[in-house]
């Protein structure tokens, strides 16, 4: 302890360094009156440090304090519908003028759920990492920090980082092998048939529910908490406006755009945060301003037990491990069992979304790390303050720090900036959330089960005439510019009524005086009359499908009103809904998985495993939640703990997936290579005949030649070096963000002072170079592809829509 010096207070009483003292030239009195002194002032002194020493312990909250409402409920409509809304609707009018008058496929179905398949590359790695800022980054990031420190954003940012550089590698297997398809449960109802189909949608339309909970909770919690006297009817008929309104409009491809401009928010937000928290000396308050302030303050702060030292600023937490595990298997249910992340992520050609990812991954990994550390120590810095929690712990579970801090440090300017990057960022997921339940319903449900153009056709045969496909001439050269109706050319000849003769749309004359006749006069009020032979009565039925996806996003938007009001009910939280709910979707991850990589793998064996992994999942974890301090009574505190959580995403996994191994190994009918052939063919085969992904591709598959389409082995060799790519890039970033810097930062028992600055410094400094990147990159990218485009429209004059 450092003595003050009492030479101040009586001139012949020194303080010697080695904390001794002599008394010199005094009387008998005046020593005596010296040593009264001495002991009152020592005991004063000694008391003050006392009160100051470490461990601060940070009491709960009465729950007096918290974020204050800063905008009245016109004001938060009207900033969210009127300013946010119409934004994206007028974002959306943007799009469809792009996609009609520059790409000319605003009327293709497909279009509206993969953006035209052309995504580019920096569009991909926005939309991927923006998609992921939303609840992790934003708000539960920072609830992780406050309750076990810096550890905690840490291996929940390597858990989830971990998914984003291993899906490249299924993205490539996907766009290689089921290239034409628009959802994984295309492949799983054409490689499994129909239970294995049912039992997947199921767990898909659950998947989306659970996320829509998520979103519906936040969202919620968010605007209760900066907006007057607001309703839950209010808000649930402002995000689902929110959410439908472009998505109507504009289709999945709008939400590339958006994604953008959110991402660009919270990289300026990021930066409003950070100059606030650790770069203002002439902050209000004394405990945050700059590292080195606030690391003197939360160095004395009690952490968990779990904590090395039980510190807040180690990386060495037991909590925080369990934390890593359990984000990486939520993680991995809203990665793999999603519609909408695959959607989103399959948008791009192969070697595009590769690099994509691997650019999503380095700039998500920029948020939580600098965010959630940030707004986190802020947040346990002015707490202790007063040795007391400003939050309540179901404020802080509802995912509050971050607007509570936005608030405290930027008063209602704070609040309004928090709200506004919601906002950005639940359209942005929402929409993508509406969008997924809607291709399920029309290409899985509708399509298949409803009104199928052709009842019971194998996968085989061509849906436009019914008759057997032939076989891609893989070994027989054939130029792009031959005519396939010539009888050199053709696999059997002219009079075969066996076989498939139709001609491929991008060679069919009659849909060009088709699509002529319907540019210059539509009919809005009936289906257009289509008199091509082949292709006529297919295109009508696209239109009714096209209406249909209309009528469908609107059910779906107006479902989540009375959906978000029985979740209200429940009286669930974002923290509860966010771990426990990923223990009833992780089932279906390894099924999903296993589809698109393992030729062996069955209908039985899937169906068996998704079961098995979802019983045993629910019984872990009931299981472990029953042992702890009110049993089940008490359910949603204690499934919720982190055994309870950790038990029932491990058990739900690893069943699931020993499961569908195992029964699939022991029913699967695969011999010979050439049953492996025939088993990936019929993803393989997978098509819209109207626009057929061959179209897409062909610039990359010029060096081939082939008669309608390319063969599988074709495509292979193309794509081979973006999967050499996904394999080489994700293993690297995969041993850099798991091992190398984790073994760096483990190596630090508790961070000193010089420590803790140049982690902040360094998460610093990366969000700045991946801010820049995601907000210079796009637009360019983007506008480079139009005028590439366009220019390939005047050199072949493609005048209308196709």
């Amino acid at each position: 302890m450092k003595h003050t010096p009492l030479t101040y207070i009586y001139p012949y009483l020194m303080i010697l360094s080695d904390g001794h003292f002599r008394v010199s030239n005094m009387t008998g009195k005046s020593k005596i009156c010296t040593l009264v002194l001495l002991l009152y002032v020592t005991e004063v002194a000694g008391a003050m440090v006392n009160n100051s020493e470490c461990p601060v312990i940070l009491e709960t909250s009465n729950g007096t304090t918290g974020p204050k409402p800063v905008l009245e409920k016109h004001e938060s409509a009207l900033l969210i519908l009127l300013g946010f809304g119409g934004f994206s609707v007028i974002l959306a009018l943007i799009h469809n003028a792009i996609r009609k008058h520059v790409f000319h496929d605003k009327n293709n179905l497909d279009t509206t759920f993969d953006a035209g398949g052309d995504v580019s590359t920096s569009l991909t790695a926005v939309t991927v990492a923006s998609q992921l800022f939303w609840p992790a980054d934003i708000l539960q990031s920072a609830t992780i920090t406050t309750k076990i420190g810096i550890a905690g954003p840490f291996w929940y940012s390597v858990s989830v980082i971990l998914n984003i550089f291993i899906f490249p590698i299924f993205s490539v297997y996907f766009k290689t092998r089921a290239p034409g398809a628009k959802t994984y449960l295309q492949i799983i109802n054409a490689r499994f048939g129909k239970k294995a189909h049912i039992v997947f949608c199921c767990f898909a339309l659950v998947t989306n529910m659970v996320i829509m909970t998520a979103l519906l909770l936040a969202g919620k919690s968010t605007i209760q908490s900066l907006t007057k006297d607001i309703s839950d009817e209010y808000i649930l008929l402002i995000m689902a406006t929110l959410f439908g309104s472009y998505s109507l409009i504009g289709g999945i491809g709008t939400t590339f755009y958006v994604s953008y401009f959110n991402a660009c928010l919270i990289f300026i937000s990021l930066a409003v945060f950070i100059v606030n928290v650790l770069h203002n000396n002439d902050s209000d308050n004394k405990n945050i301003g700059n590292a080195a302030r606030m690391y003197n303050v939360v160095s004395c702060v009690q952490g968990p037990a779990e904590n090395t030292g039980s510190s807040f600023l180690t990386f060495r937490s037991g909590v925080g491990i369990i934390y890593g595990v359990v984000g990486f298997f939520a993680a991995s249910a809203v990665t793999y069992c999603d519609q909408a992340s695959w959607q989103s992520r399959i948008a791009a050609k192969p070697m595009q979304g590769v690099w994509g990812f691997i650019l999503a991954g380095f700039m998500w990994l920029a948020i939580p790390s600098t965010m959630a550390t940030t707004t986190g120590i802020a947040y346990i810095a002015i707490s202790a303050e007063n040795s007391t929690h400003l939050l309540t712990p179901d404020q802080i579970d509802h995912g509050l720090v971050t607007p509570f801090i936005a608030e405290k440090l930027l008063g209602p300017t704070g609040g309004i900036m928090i709200l506004t990057i919601l906002s950005m960022a639940l359209m942005s997921t929402g929409s993508g959330e509406v969008m997924a339940i809607s291709s399920i319903i029309v290409y899985d449900i509708y399509q298949i089960y409803v009104r199928p153009f052709r009842k019971g056709l194998p996968g085989t045969h061509c849906i436009l005439c019914g008759k057997h496909v032939r076989l891609p001439k893989s070994d027989i050269l054939v130029p792009l510019t031959t005519n396939t109706n010539s009888k050199e050319d053709s696999d059997t000849p002219a009079s075969d009524n066996t076989h498939c003769d139709c001609q491929p749309v991008a060679n069919c004359h009659q849909c060009d005086e088709d699509m002529r006749r319907c540019a210059v006069k539509r009919t809005y009020d009936a289906i257009p009359l289509h008199r091509c032979t082949v292709h006529g009565q297919y295109r009508t039925y696209q239109n009714v499908l096209m209406d249909f996806k209309n009528w469908c996003i609107v059910w779906v938007t107006v479902g989540i009103i009375p959906f978000g009001m029985i979740v209200f009910a429940i009286g669930i939280d974002l923290n509860w809904i966010f771990y426990v709910g990923a223990i009833v979707t992780i089932p279906c991850y390894p099924a999903v998985i296993l589809s698109i990589v393992w030729v062996k793998a069955t209908s039985q064996g899937l169906i068996a495993g998704g079961i098995l992994g979802l019983l045993i999942g629910l019984a872990a974890m009931l299981g472990t939640a029953s042992t702890y301090e009110g049993g089940l009574n008490n359910f949603l505190l204690n499934t919720s703990q982190d055994y309870s959580i950790l038990a029932g995403s491990c058990c739900s996994f690893g069943f699931s997936l020993v499961g569908c191994m195992i029964v699939s190994f022991y029913t699967h009918t695969i011999k010979t290579d050439a049953d492996a052939d025939a088993e990936w063919k019929k993803i393989f085969d997978i098509d819209n005949p109207l626009h057929p992904w061959e179209l897409n591709l062909r610039q990359d598959l010029k060096q081939h030649v082939y008669d309608k389409k390319p063969s599988y082995n074709q495509v292979e060799a193309t794509f081979r070096k973006a999967k050499i790519t996904a394999y080489v890039c994700g293993g690297l970033s995969i041993c850099l963000v798991t091992f190398v810097i984790p073994g760096i930062m483990a190596s630090f028992p508790v961070l000193n002072e010089t420590q803790f600055e140049i982690w902040v410094g360094l998460t610093q400094a990366w969000a700045v170079v991946m801010g820049a990147i995601a907000i210079v990159a796009p637009p360019v990218e983007e506008i480079l592809n139009i005028r590439k485009q366009y220019r390939k429209n005047r050199e072949h004059g493609i005048p209308y829509p196709i």
